[in-house]
């Protein structure tokens, strides 16, 4: 529960929930988790993943993933947030980005224990009576209790017919499924909870709705969007994702961690208090945050290179400023031995190195600057009093940038 209940933010209803995953633990039979996404564009951006993130979470639970490609309902077009009718795809788009998105969703679930299924299954052998007699399971008072619907009623904009069925549709979509679970967005309740009624029509137990919020983009406001320009593509190359990633603030990576891991709500929790507390800085949670992501999408040696590549620029921008150049005898810095033969690295006390530097005034304020994370060596926070450099062999100089906030220097080490 602390890993299906992260993110979530509502679930109709927990109570249900727990005695299905009970039953489930009991009798054996895995839960049937359903997900439906229309292939509405080619390209799929991190928004797109919460869901998809949530399903592998239940995949990881050993329950039985139902990844719902909605090329039928797509021809419909989800009025779902919308002011005016969605222009409907053509066959052939959808068939288009139907593929795309199967290659893309295998970069977060498990191919070989997802189960992928088209509605066009069952919605494209509905005849006109069968449509009929679907349709009259609801009002027309129901249809504008959901609220674009009722917006778009008040101002008197045009709903066509055809949008009342898209709701009816999903639910339907339940029923063949005969899902135990659905997974959506906030601004899906409505569809999610015509499966649950559609559900109790057809003699099912009604599926328990587990509902996710919108993720904000790179401004950290709206939606994200690629139409916004504050999207990060899951296709986009690794080094761009990661400074992406970067260039989001604190508090919004926080919900990246909820949204786009698979950390549990405990473990978020304590990196949090954690960086509360000072003993963790804000920088380098950033930093993990953006290696796991990147890290999932391509692989594990793309994300530690797009990391180096990252601090290399800071480093780049830094030494670009033409700062002021220090020089140094090692001897003067020189930390306690490490037992590392000196062929290999000197350990440097960073404090005295500050206070060599000029950029703190004593030891004492130095040491409070390094805890305080605003110390840098080469580009990256430093939070330790000691550090090492490459030996100094055969009259050697090593030239490092030390920023403490907006000031830094080049220590050239000799």
């Amino acid at each position: 529960m602390d890993l299906l209940q992260k993110g979530a933010a509502e679930i109709i209803r927990i109570s249900d929930l727990r005695e299905r995953l009970e039953e489930s633990r009991k009798t054996g039979r895995p839960l049937r988790i359903k997900a439906g996404f229309d292939p509405t564009s080619p390209d799929l951006h991190l928004g797109h993943t919460v869901l998809m993130r949530k399903l592998r979470h239940f995949q990881q639970l050993g329950h039985t993933v139902i990844f719902l490609v909605g090329d039928f309902t797509s021809l419909i077009g989800d009025p779902t947030g919308r002011n005016v009718t969605r222009k409907p795809l053509t066959r052939e788009q959808i068939d288009v980005n139907a593929e795309t998105y199967k290659q893309q969703v295998f970069k977060i679930l498990d191919p070989a224990v997802t189960e992928v299924r088209y509605n066009s299954e069952w919605l494209g052998k509905l005849d006109y009576e069968q449509t009929i007699r679907l349709a009259a399971r609801f009002t027309v008072s129901q249809m504008l209790e959901r609220d674009d619907f009722h917006k778009r009623y008040q101002a008197e904009q045009p709903i066509s017919i055809h949008e009342f069925l898209y709701p009816i549709m999903q639910g339907y979509d339940s029923v063949c499924l005969e899902a135990d679970v659905e997974l959506g967005g906030t601004d899906q309740k409505f569809n999610l909870l015509c499966g649950r009624e559609l559900q109790r029509q057809y003699g099912q137990k009604p599926q328990i709705v587990l509902m996710t919020p919108i993720l904000e983009g790179l401004d950290g406001v709206q939606k994200m969007s690629k139409s916004l320009g504050n999207a990060i593509g899951i296709n986009e190359p690794p080094s761009e994702m990661y400074g992406k990633l970067m260039s989001i603030n604190d508090e919004l990576m926080w919900k990246y961690f909820v949204f786009l891991t698979d950390l549990t709500q405990s473990q978020i929790d304590q990196m949090r208090a954690d960086v509360s507390a000072g003993t963790l800085h804000p920088m380098e949670t950033k930093k993990k945050l953006a290696r796991m992501i990147v890290a999932g999408f391509h692989s594990e040696a793309a994300a530690q290179e797009a990391d180096d590549n990252w601090a290399r620029m800071f480093q780049q921008k830094a030494t670009a400023e033409n700062l002021e150049e220090v020089a140094i005898d090692y001897q003067a810095i020189a930390g306690p031995s490490s037992g590392i033969p000196d062929d290999f690295l000197l350990p440097i006390r960073l404090p005295k190195l500050l206070v060599s530097l000029g950029l703190a005034a004593s030891g004492s304020e130095a040491n409070r600057k390094i805890a305080e994370g605003a110390v840098s060596v080469a580009g990256k926070v430093h939070c330790s009093p000691l550090f090492h450099i490459k030996s100094l062999l055969n009259g050697r100089q090593e030239s490092i940038v030390i920023r403490l906030g907006k000031r830094a220097k080049v220590a050239v080490i000799s």
